[in-house]
């Protein structure tokens, strides 16, 4: 079913409706090997892009949307699948037939200049990088799985994936990057580690956006010297978290070169709260003891309140750090937590049911599930920044679970050409017919008829 009837003007192509027709246009493409299927392969994908984009709790309750139309006007699905055909078909997909969709939006973005304001440091956008568990059981498990096994004789078995998501410090909207699955690879025997997955990220990430000025900000479990020959060798600029416990050798070094003055340092006082911001910057830092040839330059932050309670934060980058420009380095250093609040936490909080286990599969349904409902945050992500109708009626509604049960609930109740329908609706409100049967109760007496 063609979804698009006319030309959509450029400050609309942003929009939810768009973007699901790029979807819908990249999964037609895709060749699909079965012969003769029931369900096409574009409506499995699109069937679980809708389950997600309309934050159904778990297959049952999407499964109630069979005889939906408004599945077909807004999703394109001419076919909608059972919850068996769905985790059939999914089963089958290479999880990296998803990944372009995330290109193709981020394209987009770019191309309507929205992100021009997410630009730091020089020009650069800064990528958070972080690991994040979304499937454990001590039963299900398919051949990818990581394993946990335990001192009592039990074992877990898990998914992981490496979540990468464009971040701001001034903004809490996050853009999703295609992540990069956390498993076991074909015919290992062994766990599948986040530095592997970052390995093959960079890789992928450099074949979609070979030229993208980007800094990867990570937590202290990357500053470690493979890893940073690895983002080095990728041209990706980086500022890690680095600890005392982990980095013993680079902070004993970083206390000498303190007492001795061959550091930078530099001081701010708000006259208003009392607060005190201090700086210290050394370069040409070796990474630690048996790999002194990666060097490095040390930031150490300190903010101390009016009464006197100190936090401390140290970084390791390879900018050029500057008493100009270690105020944004450390900003920029700090927004790694997005990642964490406004990304996972908002995946597992608000609505996206991001650990409830919707299948798992024999080969890669939980993973294809998993890239899917990332797919469906990035348009959401999408439309709390650039879609002004969204955004009155997130405005409108106070909070997202709240947003997210009105539009299921609209949805569910009135046939709509667009999602941009149920928006306007929630942003500005709606006329409310009257209830009416379509058929006459058989038992009681026909009023034409009564005399």
């Amino acid at each position: 079913m063609a979804m698009r009837t006319h030309p959509i003007p450029l400050r609309l192509q942003l929009h939810f409706d768009p973007l699901i027709q790029l979807a819908r246009d990249h999964f037609e493409g895709l060749d699909d090997l079965r012969r003769c299927p029931s369900i096409s392969l574009p409506d499995a994908l699109m069937a679980g892009f809708a389950m997600f984009s309309l934050k159904d709790p778990s297959l049952l309750a999407f499964q109630r949307r069979t005889l939906d139309h408004n599945l077909q006007t807004v999703f394109g699905l001419q076919s909608i699948p059972s919850d068996t055909q769905l985790r059939t078909i999914l089963d089958a997909v290479d999880p990296a037939d998803v990944r372009p969709v995330f290109k193709g939006i981020f394209n987009q973005l770019e191309e309507r200049k929205v992100l021009d304001d997410y630009r730091i440091l020089g020009g650069h956008y800064l990528v958070a990088l972080d690991g994040v568990e979304y499937f454990s059981s001590k039963s299900v498990h398919c051949d990818n799985c990581q394993t946990r096994n335990h001192a009592n004789g039990t074992r877990t078995y898990c998914h992981q994936m490496l979540g990468a998501v464009l971040v701001h410090p001034d903004h809490s909207e996050v853009i999703p990057l295609a992540p990069e699955p956390i498993q076991r690879q074909d015919g290992a025997g062994k766990n599948d580690c986040e530095r592997n997955a970052a390995r093959r990220w960079l890789q992928r990430f450099r074949e979609d956006h070979p030229d993208l000025k980007v800094i990867v900000t990570e937590d202290g479990l990357s500053s470690n010297a493979p890893h940073i020959r690895d983002l080095e060798a990728a041209k990706v600029s980086y500022i890690l978290g680095v600890k005392p416990g982990d980095h013993k050798y680079l902070f004993e070094r970083l206390s000498e070169r303190l007492e001795v003055g061959d550091v930078v340092q530099v001081e701010d006082r708000d006259a208003k709260t009392g607060v005190v911001r201090s700086y210290i910057i050394a370069t040409d830092m070796g990474i630690n003891e048996a790999n002194q040839d990666v060097l490095v330059t040390v930031v150490h932050f300190v903010e101390t309140d009016a009464k006197g309670k100190t936090k401390q934060w140290t970084w390791v980058t390879d900018l050029d750090v500057t008493a100009d420009n270690v105020r944004e380095v450390a900003r920029a250093g700090r927004a790694r937590w997005r990642i964490e609040n406004e990304t996972f936490n908002t995946l597992k909080n608000q609505g996206y049911h991001y650990e409830h286990n919707y299948g798992h599969g024999e080969n890669n349904l939980s993973v294809v599930l998993a890239m899917l409902m990332m797919l469906a945050f990035l348009v959401d992500q999408v439309q709390q920044r650039a879609n002004s109708i969204f955004q009155e009626a997130l405005k409108k509604k106070g909070a997202k679970c709240a947003l997210w049960e009105s539009m299921r609930q609209l949805f569910a109740s009135f046939e709509v050409t667009s999602m941009e329908d149920i928006y306007r609706a929630m942003a500005f409100g709606f006329e409310r017919p009257r209830l009416g049967a379509l058929v006459r109760d058989p038992g009681s007496s026909d009023p034409g008829n009564s005399s």
